[in-house]
């Protein structure tokens, strides 16, 4: 892993509202504090902002519609991410280019766009300043901080200024767990060497990108939130979850999501086509041997039920299917990535039709070819997890000089 280390100090100019107290107090998100602040940072600015469904206020609403509607802000575009900017579009997707019609603003699809393509469309929408408020989930191949990413990247090249709303990273108890991306199995799933499980709110990434992997920093404000702690999770926070994408439909997706969408990297069902993706693992003959598995392994933190479902899409559509259901009932102790490989090791013992994807798509979900290639020779749990510690740990090095939050 070669990651280039710039200090804050180096980077395009940078503003960030500064952390929270240590005495507990109610969390306000980023957008509550810039509302509250009468949108000053904003004043005077034609302002485009990349959000979707998970960019309300704690009382349900859509920042859209708020900002719209307050004479103290010129909001005049929307950019919308994977899923769209209404979340209606399945993986892989996006809704396109339209009107929304309870604004009449622009919508712009980001999606699959950037460099060039993506500052063009900036320039197109006449904004001068990007805003970024979306619900991360904390795995690196969630795509939104890709997206955040390359609209920063565009943003620099478009000459626009870039202003990121935080809220929490809701899942991982604060920690950076996983392999970090090698730069050679870079895509849209991964573009930098971060860990599977970063441990970072957006404004964070946002700061580490622009210091570290951005060739050219943006402009960069970041407004931070106050009262949130980072061993803190979504549940915690006092504000409604709203699914960032349709597969992630509640806490607990996200919660065991870092780990279990490398399942995608397989035949095994990862539970779309279900009301529990993501917690739901399985494919045609399975049987109860692979939740005895591992559950042999005593796992911290978590329990696994066997299982048997039909997706109504995606793999094994319409068919019934055996597996495990994944019942984490500690969350402090659960670690997700651990979890994830534990169950591939076991799956591809107990079932004798376990196959990686033909694209290998598992080596960009994991970083690297490492995690499938150590399967495929045998190995344990312990000794995959084991082999990424090296550069886990400088990753950690490097993460601690942009984290905001105790």
């Amino acid at each position: 892993m070669r990651l280039s280390r710039r200090s804050l100090l180096a980077s395009a100019p940078l503003a960030a509202v500064p952390m929270a107290p240590r005495h507990r107090e109610e969390l306000r998100t980023g957008f509550e504090r810039l509302a509250a602040d009468g949108y000053a940072l904003l004043k005077g600015r034609r302002v485009g902002i990349v959000t979707n469904p998970t960019g309300i206020t704690r009382d349900a609403q859509h920042i859209v519609d708020v900002m719209h509607q307050d004479p103290r802000v010129r909001l005049t575009a929307v950019f919308g991410p994977e899923h769209g900017f209404r979340g209606t579009a399945q993986a892989g997707g996006s809704e396109g280019r339209s009107t929304d019609p309870a604004t009449g603003l622009p919508v712009y699809d980001t999606y699959l766009k950037s460099g060039k393509a993506l500052a063009d469309v900036f320039t197109a929408s006449a904004v001068d300043t990007v805003v970024f408020d979306i619900q991360d989930v904390g795995a690196r191949f969630y795509t939104y901080i890709w997206t955040l990413y390359d609209c920063m990247e565009a943003a620099q090249l478009a000459g626009k200024r870039f202003v990121v709303l935080d809220r929490p990273n809701p899942v991982t108890g604060g920690e950076a767990r996983g392999p970090v991306l090698h730069k050679e199995f870079a895509t849209f799933v991964g573009r930098e060497p971060i860990a599977q499980a970063h441990g970072m709110t957006v404004a964070e990434l946002a700061r580490l990108f622009n210091g570290v992997f951005l060739s050219k920093p943006v402009p960069l404000e970041t407004v931070l939130m106050t009262g949130w702690r980072r061993s803190q999770f979504f549940d915690a926070s006092g504000l409604p979850w709203v699914p960032p994408s349709p597969n992630m439909p509640t806490l607990d997706t996200a919660l065991v999501y870092s780990g279990t969408c490398m399942f995608e990297g397989t035949n095994v069902s990862e539970g779309r086509g279900t009301t529990r993706p993501f917690e739901l693992l399985g494919a045609e003959g399975v049987d109860g041997r692979w939740a005895a598995a591992v559950n042999a392994l005593a796992l911290p933190g978590v329990r696994f039920r066997e299982a048997y479902f039909a997706p109504t899409f995606s793999k094994f559509e319409g068919r019934t299917v055996g597996g495990v259901q994944i019942h984490v009932l500690d969350r402090a102790a659960y670690d997700p990535v651990r979890t994830g490989i534990a169950l591939l090791v076991t799956a591809k013992k107990v079932w004798h039709g376990f196959a990686w994807r033909s694209d290998d798509w598992i080596d960009k979900l994991t970083g690297s070819a490492r995690v499938r290639t150590m399967i495929d020779a045998g190995a344990g749990t312990d000794e995959v997890t084991g082999a990424w510690q090296e550069e886990l740990a400088a990753f950690r090095r490097i993460r601690k000089e942009y984290l905001l939050y105790g």
